[in-house]
């Protein structure tokens, strides 16, 4: 398995239409987000990446949404998505599609938004997938310098994996597009065999693990030791208080 880490600067492009059957992957993925869109609420969506910015996020109830990346049209930010210039827990969702494709160091870019999440923040990670037809053209050596298949491939499990270190928990999964040159993608191969679609995407939501125990429960258990610790003191001061049979001569005048 090659490092997820890379010493090279990859360049994205700016727009859909520079990949080739562009216009078809990113029809596909607004398919694919409206159904969750309309689940995210909240105050701040951030859109990183070139790509992002284009994606049709209407159907999201979140008004404030921000255009973030290194350089391109259409943003309000201008910012490297290895440095986000946002305070943490300040953003509701972030949109990442096919911005980890290019991105030099793909673990750091996802603690990135990690750190800029509040508790229960949605994050939407979309890219190609390796083992599609579109993966296949890697191999040929004449296209692995060209639009998308310079892009790096990372498999839906390896991202789960990464996803799971960050305690995000998958609300979504899905391989689509299998046909990449089809506007449909091919509806019977879609759904006969999604795991076989060049794009795959990923709906998750940032999990908060307590570090402490519950209040009420540690309340209980202090309470149950503190009362075992008190009986046991005084049954010992109750049998040192009792006078012993050598220390009473005549028993019988008690009577």
């Amino acid at each position: 398995m090659k490092p997820a880490r890379i010493p090279d600067i990859l360049t994205s492009p700016h727009h859909w239409e520079q990949l080739p059957w562009g216009e078809y992957y990113r029809e596909a993925l607004n398919q694919q987000l409206r159904p969750w869109l309309g689940k995210m609420f909240g105050f701040h969506l951030l859109k990183i990446g070139n790509l992002s910015a284009e994606i049709d996020t209407e159907a999201c109830a979140i008004s404030h949404q921000v255009n973030v990346a290194l350089q391109g049209e259409s943003l309000q930010v201008n910012a490297d998505p290895l440095h986000l210039p946002f305070a943490a827990k300040s953003v509701d969702a972030c949109l990442l599609a096919h911005t980890l494709p290019w991105c030099p160091d793909p673990h750091r870019l996802l603690r990135e938004v990690d750190r800029v999440l509040i508790d229960d923040g949605w994050i939407v990670l979309s890219s190609f997938n390796p083992i599609s037809l579109l993966g296949l053209g890697k191999t040929i050596p004449f296209l692995r310098k060209r639009v998308p298949y310079n892009s790096r491939m990372f498999t839906p499990m390896r991202q789960f994996d990464w996803l799971a270190l960050l305690n995000f928990e998958v609300m979504y999964r899905r391989s689509f597009q299998v046909l990449p040159w089809h506007r449909q993608g091919g509806k019977m191969l879609s759904t006969h065999l999604p795991a076989l679609g060049c794009m795959h995407v990923i709906v998750a939501r940032k999990r908060t693990l307590p570090l402490t125990l519950n209040p009420m429960k540690s309340r209980k258990a202090k309470n149950q030791i503190r009362s075992a610790v008190g009986a046991t003191r005084q049954y010992s001061e109750a049998v040192k208080a009792q006078p012993h049979p050598v220390d009473n001569p005549h028993p019988h005048e008690q009577d």
